[in-house]
């Protein structure tokens, strides 16, 4: 008894620092969607955000056999979180200077309204969730059987594992929201950093349709293998070094006063 709760209390700690990883990215994603915003709003829309992550991921965790074996919907998320990410990306590494120029003068142009930035949010919190729920589900199936029963299709004692990762996850993505905004603006970098671990998190989804039992492209266990779990989170955490180390680009109000100034 003593080896199963040894057990089940590391696998608790490894899931709490996963999700801390997802809820953070999570957050900056959500942060940076709404950055466009007017103070007010973008408060507004965060709280939002928040609260839809809050229902999306205890959803969840109501509907796990479904997620777990639904490849269609991993499938979607994979291909939603992949188009957001490759989008910026691409826009900011292809796009032309005076498109974003004229982009940033229009403020309400299509699609950057406050209920289609919240709308935004709601899809990234959405895959978001898909993708935690079924990291703690691979995480917490690798455990023993515990003697408390079965509760919501599956083991009582993984279940509650699963359930306690995803409460951390919450608490991490309220508080991380509101810090991730204040950075946003002494570290503008961050904010391709955020679109490039979405797409990075949409490749993780993406290889779980693949090696779903009904596609069948790769093997079933890869996507939940040591050598793929240390590749995802170690690419993960290196995105998010180079985006913390990147230099910053110059704010709005330096290119008004390089203008003015004539230099």
């Amino acid at each position: 008894m003593e080896s199963i709760l040894l057990e089940y209390g590391w696998t608790l700690l490894i899931l709490i620092g996963l999700e801390g990883l997802l809820s953070a990215d999570n957050a900056l994603v959500m942060a940076v969607i709404a950055k466009h915003l007017p103070v007010d709003q973008k408060k507004k829309a965060i709280n939002y955000g928040i609260i839809m992550a809050f229902f999306f991921r205890f959803g969840a965790l109501f509907a796990i056999s479904f997620i777990a074996n639904v490849w269609q919907v991993q499938a979607i998320g994979a291909a939603y979180l992949l188009y957001l990410g490759l989008k910026h990306v691409i826009k900011v590494r292809f796009g032309k200077k005076n498109e974003k120029v004229e982009e940033d003068k229009k403020g309400e142009s299509k699609g950057k309204g406050f209920w289609p930035t919240v709308g935004k949010i709601a899809l990234a919190d959405l895959a978001f969730a898909i993708d935690s729920i079924l990291a703690a589900v691979a995480l917490a199936l690798g455990l023993p059987d515990s003697p408390i029963g079965d509760f919501g299709g599956m083991d009582g004692g993984k279940f509650a594992v699963i359930v306690l990762g995803g409460i951390a996850g919450l608490i991490l993505i309220k508080y991380a929201a509101t810090w991730f905004v204040q950075l946003l603006e002494k570290r503008p970098a961050l904010e391709t950093t955020a679109y490039v671990i979405v797409a990075w998190v949409g490749v993780k989804l993406a290889l779980l349709t693949l090696a779903h039992d009904d596609i069948g492209v790769l093997a079933h266990d890869f996507p939940h293998s040591t050598a793929w779990t240390l590749t995802f989170y170690g690419v993960l955490v290196a995105i998010a070094l180079l985006g913390w180390f990147a230099p910053g680009k110059r704010t709005s109000k330096d290119d008004g006063e390089g203008t003015t100034d004539g230099k």
